[in-house]
């Protein structure tokens, strides 16, 4: 008898324990949910307030920065364009500098043979010499530059003696012939279109020449 209020108690005692256990895993199981839910909940928040932060923030930080792409590119348009603008002036400036030097040397040799030919006649006759030299440059018949024309043989005494060379070396010219080699160069032309001058009696007299 004692012994089966024993083993009543004990089993008792046993399903009281058994149905604490499971009422304690269930209740455990039921706020895990609400658990992960809080968690989840918290982090939500706190990327959409990181999200909403990069959103509102970078605004400025882009426009700043555009702004300064911008304006770096600008700079570098500029720049390009003063650059362009310096080489493109040197240049015209080194192309000037060049003519002037071939036209100051072909005034001076211009010079020099109208000194040799006609340097005791008057002006117009200076004149009328450096226009035949041009007229030929311009004739197509012979070479198209004053060096060549000049220096073509058999062509002006002055050159077969030397004495052309002499004269442009050392600049023993005079400025009347300068001066007239210059207005030849510019188009003054006394003579239409001759192509030679002498003295042998026939054609437009200038002085002590003929030209024809």
């Amino acid at each position: 008898m004692i012994k089966n209020k024993r083993l009543s108690s004990m089993f008792a005692l046993f399903s009281a324990c058994s149905l604490m256990t499971v009422g304690f895993t269930s209740q455990a199981a039921s706020l895990q949910p609400e658990v992960k839910t809080a968690v989840s909940t918290k982090e939500n928040i706190a990327s959409e307030i990181q999200l909403n932060a990069l959103q509102a923030v970078p605004a400025n930080i882009v426009t700043s920065a555009n702004s300064a792409v911008d304006e770096e590119v600008k700079r570098a348009a500029e720049e390009a364009a003063r650059r362009e603008q310096e080489a493109r002036e040197q240049a015209e400036r080194e192309a000037e500098a060049k003519r002037a030097a071939v036209l100051k040397q072909s005034q001076t040799l211009l010079a020099s043979i109208i000194f040799c030919e006609a340097g005791n006649q008057p002006y117009e006759g200076q004149v009328a010499v450096g226009a035949v030299v041009m007229n030929r440059v311009n004739s197509g018949i012979y070479p198209n530059s004053i060096e060549e024309v000049i220096y073509q043989p058999g062509q002006f005494g002055p050159v077969s003696t030397g004495w052309l060379d002499k004269v442009r070396s050392s600049g023993g010219y005079t400025d009347s012939a300068m001066q007239a080699a210059a207005d030849a160069l510019s188009g003054a032309n006394p003579v239409g279109g001759c192509l030679y001058f002498d003295q042998g009696g026939y054609g437009m007299r200038i002085g002590d020449h003929y030209f024809h």
